[in-house]
């Protein structure tokens, strides 16, 4: 299996980037993993609605160039379907199995996604009704694979 995480913006706590790293470390013997890290729109720190729109619009527009070709597009987004650990291990399992062998996991930026990424992606989840940081979502999205993958082999990690 081949995984790409497209994710808008850095990782600025020395925390997160550490637990970024752990995961990386803990999955790249399991899947081929990619992280792309793409960078946030420049805006007036108290930019309008339309400069707000123009910029996720930009962002956009350099996520779905960086989408592989080929690729299963799933983007995180506020009101997409929520799935357990055990339903991210069983559908990356199927999808495997058919042959869909890479996916890619898209993380927005502050500003969320663009319409554009969000028709481009077939699938949308949602980590939790809570909300937390695009930076903390890297680090909860490479963990759900690590978790998913431990649970398709019938290692103990995820309980």
């Amino acid at each position: 299996m081949q995984v790409t995480v497209i994710a808008v913006g850095k990782v600025k706590e020395k925390y997160l980037q550490d637990g970024i790293a752990e995961y990386e470390k803990r999955l790249r013997p399991l899947i081929r993993l990619n992280i792309l890290e793409l960078s946030e729109e420049k805006r007036p720190a108290n930019a309008s609605p339309a400069q707000e729109d123009a910029a996720k619009r930009a962002e956009g527009s350099r996520i779905i160039a960086a989408i592989p070709e080929g690729s299963y597009a799933i983007a995180l987004a506020i009101g997409g379907e929520q799935w357990s650990s055990e339903d991210i291990a069983l559908n990356l399992g199927r999808w495997e199995i058919a042959g869909r062998n890479h996916i890619t996991v898209i993380i927005g930026g502050d500003l969320g996604l663009s319409v554009d990424v969000l028709s481009r992606c077939p699938l949308r989840l949602s980590l939790s009704l809570m909300t937390f940081t695009h930076q903390m979502a890297r680090m909860i999205v490479l963990e759900q694979i690590y978790r998913a993958e431990k649970i398709n082999r019938g290692e103990p990690y995820h309980k």
